[in-house]
C-alpha cells in the first residue's frame, strides 16, 4: 500500500494535520474536527494509501508559508495540492480557491459561482468535507445573514483567520 506523509503542526489558531501524497499536500485540517475519521476514511480510500507519520517537503514547506502567512507576510500559497473527493466535491473546493482573499462569500453566492445555484445545501456540504483548511479557504464562506456559520475549525478559528486576512491588507 502506498504511503501519506503526516506531520501535525500547531497553528496559531488550533492544531493541524498536514499530509502530503507524491509531492503535493492532500490534507492540512484541524486535528481534533468531529468528522476526523470520515476525513481520513475519505483520503486514505481515494489515494489506497495509508498515513505515516515522517517528513516531507511538501508539509516543511506548508509549515513555513503557513508561517508567513500568520506572521502577515503572504496573502496567497504556493503548495501543489492534491484534492481527494468527488468531482462536485472538487468543484466546490475550486471555487473556494478561487474566492479572492479579504473577501467573504456565500454560500448561495458560492454555488452561483460554480454554476450550481439550485445545490445551496450540498455546497455547504462540500464545504464542510474540505480537507485542506486555509489553502482552500472555506473560512471565506459565510451565512447569507452575514453571520459566521459553521467551521470545522471552530468558529473563534474562522473568526481569527479572517480578521488575519483583513489585516494583510492594513
Amino acid at each position: 500500500m502506498s504511503k501519506i506523509s503526516i506531520q501535525y503542526y500547531k497553528s496559531p489558531v488550533g492544531e493541524m494535520l498536514l499530509g502530503s501524497y507524491e509531492g503535493e499536500l492532500c490534507i492540512a485540517d484541524w486535528r481534533y474536527r468531529k468528522m476526523r475519521t470520515t476525513i481520513d476514511n475519505r483520503i486514505q480510500k481515494g489515494l489506497q494509501a495509508e498515513y505515516i507519520e515522517e517528513p516531507s517537503d511538501v508539509i516543511d514547506e506548508t509549515i513555513k508559508q503557513m508561517k508567513e502567512y500568520f506572521n502577515l507576510e503572504r496573502k496567497e500559497f504556493a503548495i501543489p495540492l492534491l484534492l481527494v473527493g468527488t468531482d462536485f466535491q472538487k468543484s466546490v473546493w475550486q471555487g473556494l480557491i478561487e474566492t479572492p482573499f479579504g473577501t467573504t462569500s456565500s454560500y448561495l453566492e458560492l454555488a452561483k459561482r460554480i454554476g450550481n445555484e439550485k445545490a445551496v445545501r450540498a455546497v455547504a456540504s462540500a464545504n464542510g468535507a474540505n480537507s485542506i483548511s486555509i489553502l482552500v479557504p472555506c473560512h471565506r464562506i459565510i451565512g447569507s445573514s452575514g453571520d459566521l456559520v459553521g467551521y470545522a475549525g471552530g468558529l473563534d478559528a474562522k473568526r481569527k483567520l479572517l480578521e488575519i486576512e483583513r489585516n494583510l491588507f492594513v
